[in-house]
């Protein structure tokens, strides 16, 4: 099997596993929604949720895997398996010791964490300590999920996929679980989210340890980090603490803002990138995963003419996903929020401030997905600089996009001088008054031209990128996705939404049809303008169907 018929394959077992955690995500997130809506408490969740979660993209899923996978499989590849297993218990080992330091600094310093990623926070006393709390209790979730994405890099390295693509879902479980169990008995009922994180993560690493014995990884301890494998991680993993995580980043600089807006604006942000995750995880994450051990193993071989082939057929794959689920996205974000959120204490207003964040989202869900994709091609390159060159432009455009966007704030009584600062700044730099909606609009156009500079990087590397296939398949699908919108949108624009009077059966039924039939739509256009992805889309799909009835 060729390199991208081992990417398809990957995808779909990645992509399988995706859509179930995503599917277990949105249940938690319907749940949190119903049990704390999007004011004060789920604020507090979310954002310290968010600080572990970011710091493990840096360390993990940013630093350790750009590192991880091209040095093991130079190992694999022209070296022994041996040799191959001996640099990964180094590499395991010196991550623990990193992160297990790591997990107790958090801890230890939860309330100024707490007070940088969100200094809007200070004006409500009673929030900020819950969030703090929160902090504190999450903080040992780093430790935990850091060594899953480690271990995802391990087997992902033997073209095993299943167990880290599974391990979400386990988190997500564990959540709706604790806030079931626990909520109804604490003083703080929010704090209950909080466990289900630490027994999330817990669950997550149990996961993985056979797979990793399977494969002959000795879970005992190797202290030799004077090892030249080692010092070659932590060479190619220092830039990439940023620019591996730049959307990350991007969603901080965000939640810094945004907590400086009214409240509930950290929540409705949240709510849209979780939906917005959907086709990400699904679509251009797994083929993220899939792809970086074929760029690597291709990159060990010195075949360029098959990186360049690869790294078209990915972005061909993503123009053909990516384009109509953003289009789509725009069109149902309200009746989605709707359906699925709109009860307790998530109400009609929630609803419409939500969907506008996730239609701004939307926008730059192809760029996002793009990004996703190149950027393996550069750690398969052991070029970890280029991308944090660009991550650093992408992060400045978005913060001062985000001043420009969100309209002028005010610094309360009490708040931090870094909060008065940014004050101060949005009065002379706010062109538009977009509040949330701001922020979500300049994530998407910052991620887009990060997505833009990458690949002309890599047209000059690699050369003769095949830029006509590309070109031809984005039009070609965004051709496609206009004219499957147009009939949803008239049909979404018929219907009363966010009204209690209206039954709700209608709605979901009307909500179903729409569901079968804009990707109806798509792929018989697709078919009438005879798609060269469509043979990938059934190879995947059958790929699924096998999935889920072995």
């Amino acid at each position: 099997m060729d390199e991208t018929g081992r990417m398809t394959r990957a995808a779909g077992v990645v992509g399988f596993f995706t859509l179930l955690s995503r599917v277990m995500g949105l249940l938690r997130d319907i749940l949190i929604g119903y049990l704390f809506g999007a004011q004060g408490a789920a604020d507090a969740f979310f954002v310290a949720f968010r600080i572990p979660n970011l710091l493990r993209r840096l360390t993990a899923e940013g630093a350790f895997s750009a590192g991880f996978v091209p040095v093991f499989m130079d190992y694999l590849t022209n070296r022994s398996k041996e040799e191959a297993l001996s640099v990964a218990r180094i590499i395991f080992t010196f991550a623990s010791v990193l992160l297990a330091a790591l997990a107790v600094l958090g801890v230890i310093f939860a309330s100024p964490l707490t007070h940088l990623f969100a200094p809007g926070f200070l004006v409500d006393p009673e929030k900020f300590r819950l969030t703090v709390s929160l902090t504190r209790l999450m903080f040992p979730y780093i430790f935990f999920v850091s060594l899953v994405a480690l271990a995802m890099g391990f087997l992902n390295s033997f073209r095993h996929f299943m167990a880290p693509a599974l391990s979400p879902v386990l988190l997500n479980v564990s959540i709706i679980v604790c806030a079931l169990l626990f909520s109804p008995f604490l003083s703080k009922p929010v704090i209950s989210l909080g466990y289900g994180v630490v027994l999330g993560g817990i669950a997550q690493l149990s996961l993985q340890i056979p797979y990793l014995v399977r494969y002959g990884l000795s879970l005992s301890p190797d202290f030799h980090f004077g090892h030249p494998a080692l010092r070659r991680l932590l060479f190619l993993m220092a830039p990439a603490l940023l620019g591996a995580a730049v959307y990350q980043i991007n969603v901080l600089v965000s939640t810094i803002l945004a907590s400086m807006l009214p409240e509930g604006s950290v929540a409705y942000l949240y709510y849209a990138d979780r939906l917005l995750q959907f086709p990400l995880g699904i679509f251009a994450v797994a083929l993220g995963t899939a792809a970086l051990p074929s760029f690597s193993s291709l990159v060990a071989r010195k075949d360029f003419a098959g990186l360049r082939s690869g790294l078209s057929y990915s972005l061909r794959l993503m123009n053909f996903a990516i384009v109509p689920a953003s289009l789509g996205l725009m069109v149902v974000s309200v009746p989605v929020f709707s359906l699925l959120f709109q009860r307790g204490a998530f109400d009609a207003d929630a609803t419409v401030r939500v969907s506008q964040a996730l239609i701004y989202f939307s926008l730059g869900l192809w760029g996002l997905s793009g990004t996703r994709l190149v950027i393996p091609v550069f750690y398969a390159m052991e070029d970890t600089k280029t991308p944090v060159r660009i991550a650093l432009f992408s992060f400045v455009l978005n913060f001062f996009l985000s001043l420009a966007l969100m309209g002028e704030v005010s610094a309360g009584q009490g708040s931090s001088s870094f909060s008065r600062a940014i004050a101060a700044l949005s009065q002379y730099v706010a062109f538009f008054s977009l509040s949330h909606g701001g922020l979500a609009l300049a994530n998407s156009i910052s991620s887009t031209f990060q997505f833009a500079a990458l690949l002309l990087i890599l047209h000059r590397r690699l050369g003769q990128f095949p830029w006509r296939e590309f070109f031809v398949s984005f039009m070609r699908n965004l051709f496609n996705a206009l004219l499957m919108a147009l009939p949803l949108f008239f049909i979404v624009q018929r219907v009363d939404w966010v009204s209690s009077e209206g039954s709700l059966l209608t709605r979901g039924a009307v909500f179903l049809f729409i569901l079968a039939l804009g990707p109806s739509l798509f792929l018989t256009l697709s078919l009438l303008t005879r798609s060269p992805e469509l043979e990938t889309f059934r190879q995947v799909v059958a790929g699924f169907k096998k999935r889920s009835s072995s």
